[in-house]
């Protein structure tokens, strides 16, 4: 069975503001993450991204790809924090157990104002 509609619903519940209902729903309580910034208990994730949706709640963000292989998906997407900033690529990589994510790493690139590179980020 694939977890890539679990892992698609899950970002799409965090973007649309329900933080605590897409931990409830799609993560082990045991979730543990690798984002340098934050502990990497599931709580301090979460409140982090709580504090980031008080603080940017007019992000829009859309799914580019999105790729499985064994228990891990990961999805590219195009995200953009505020209206008027550049757009960015992310990469959210998760892990799963049981149907929950267990584990993620995630990273992101700002779209350069000007770059050689004719294909873009997408």
């Amino acid at each position: 069975m694939s977890n890539k509609p679990t892992a698609i619903a899950f970002l799409n519940t965090v973007i649309a503001g329900q933080i605590r209902q897409a931990y409830d729903q799609y993560v082990a309580s045991d979730f543990r993450h690798h984002n340098p910034y934050f502990k990497g208990d599931r709580e301090s994730l979460l409140l982090a991204m709580e504090e980031s949706e008080r603080n940017m709640p007019n992000k829009t963000f859309e799914i580019q790809r999105v790729l499985e292989e064994g228990d891990t998906i990961a999805v590219h997407s195009r995200l953009i924090l505020q209206p008027g900033q550049p757009e960015m690529a992310t990469v959210h990589i998760f892990r799963f157990q049981d149907g929950l994510i267990v584990e993620a790493w995630d990273i992101g690139q700002q779209s350069p104002e000007k770059s050689p590179n004719e294909n873009g980020l997408f």
